[in-house]
């Protein structure tokens, strides 16, 4: 499971990294999404949340490449693949697969490192003495 949750840990790095940079460098040329995915697309681009986004994946991206802070890098990047599963299950499907694989390498590393986050599965809060 060691070797697994590495290899995911840097496979999910390597795509965070590369895709957060892109947003600031603009090194790989992606055509605009059509429809209400292009739509949504300009207004998250003209409010510059896109911004605040590429930032996040790009921390957490370096996060898990130097395996430091394993767990918060997963936490910061949870809602993050959220939102590119729900932007493509809704509105463009064709990057589903893609969004899918990093779900899948967001598991793998979750359960690995599933100690850390144990406190946020306790049914009620056990008060200290």
């Amino acid at each position: 499971m060691k070797t697994a949750s590495t290899i995911a840990r840097f496979l999910a790095g390597v795509i965070f990294l590369v895709f957060g940079l892109n947003g600031f460098l603009h090194f790989i040329p992606l055509p605009p999404p059509g429809g209400v995915a292009g739509q949504f697309m300009v207004a998250l681009y003209v409010s510059h949340y896109l911004t605040l986004i590429f930032a996040v994946q790009v921390v957490g991206a370096v996060l898990l490449l130097v395996n430091r802070f394993v767990p918060l890098a997963l936490a910061i990047l949870a809602p993050v693949i959220v939102n590119i599963l729900s932007f493509h299950a809704l509105t463009a499907p064709n990057g589903l697969p893609m969004a899918l694989f990093v779900a899948v390498l967001r598991a793998v590393n979750f359960i690995y490192a599933r100690r850390a986050f144990s406190g946020l599965f306790q049914s009620r809060l056990q008060p200290r003495a």
